[in-house]
């Protein structure tokens, strides 16, 4: 089963996905930023940079461990979410 984040920050809004496969997708406005696909490497780890007005800019950074299967989401370095996800069945 995938599992969804959707998070609000300065006035944008932007998805986390990690699919039933386990690659880890970053949508910002219904687009996919980027895409990193399942594989031995840990994390798994996407980012992008969110521009706001008058060239403020928004870090965001998405790690899944999939062995854990912890989630961490940062905007400028600053926790946003924090989840396990459930064992899958």
């Amino acid at each position: 089963m995938a599992h969804r984040f959707d998070v609000r920050d300065a006035r944008r809004a932007f998805t986390v996905l990690i699919t039933d496969a386990g690659a880890v997708e970053l949508w910002l406005d219904g687009c996919l930023r980027k895409r990193r696909g399942p594989g031995a490497r840990q994390p798994r780890y996407v980012w992008t940079n969110i521009e706001l007005d008058w060239e403020t800019h928004h870090y965001v950074e998405a790690r899944y461990h999939a062995k854990r299967r912890q989630l961490t989401v940062t905007i400028n370095g600053t926790t946003v979410v924090s989840e396990h996800l459930p064992p899958t069945s």
